[in-house]
């Protein structure tokens, strides 16, 4: 995957701003390596809900995606906190988002494209490719295709 983008971390679709932004997050990750921090301590459980309504997703939808089952999302809601492995799972959908926006260079076109069938994944949409690390490499290879004009 592509490292986070700094010039646009304040864009509407960046991950920063998926994942809730500084209100959220309460802390700003500047480098991967803040990004890593985070997600070794948990990101704040309220990114759920920052990453459902910047998708226009609900809570099934998004725990399919993560595959994380939604009994445990709720449950984490009321914990507080993701754990490592689910913070990286969220960390990952939020930064495929960012990568489509920059592509599509249009935040609501690349959700679109995220719900939307693909052939080139099988008929299935990206977003529910993003339950796996080889689904993700798929949508995120898939992404550097159509910024190099590869099909359309």
């Amino acid at each position: 995957m592509t490292s986070f983008s700094q010039a646009n971390v304040h864009a509407p679709f960046s991950a920063f701003s998926v994942l809730g932004g500084e209100r959220v997050l309460q802390t700003h990750p500047r480098s991967t390596i803040e990004w890593i921090d985070l997600v070794r301590k948990g990101i704040p459980a309220p990114a759920v809900d920052a990453a459902m309504q910047r998708l226009n997703v609900r809570q099934a939808e998004l725990s399919r995606a993560l595959d994380i089952p939604e009994r445990t999302l709720v449950r984490r809601k009321k914990e507080g906190v993701l754990n490592r492995e689910e913070s990286g799972k969220l960390l990952r959908l939020a930064r495929i988002i960012e990568r489509a926006a920059e592509v599509f260079e249009d935040g609501p076109v690349a959700l679109d494209w995220m719900k939307s069938p693909n052939a080139t994944l099988g008929g299935a949409t990206p977003l529910s490719m993003l339950d796996t690390d080889l689904g993700a490499v798929s949508v995120m290879d898939t992404l550097g295709r159509i910024e190099h004009g590869v099909f359309a």
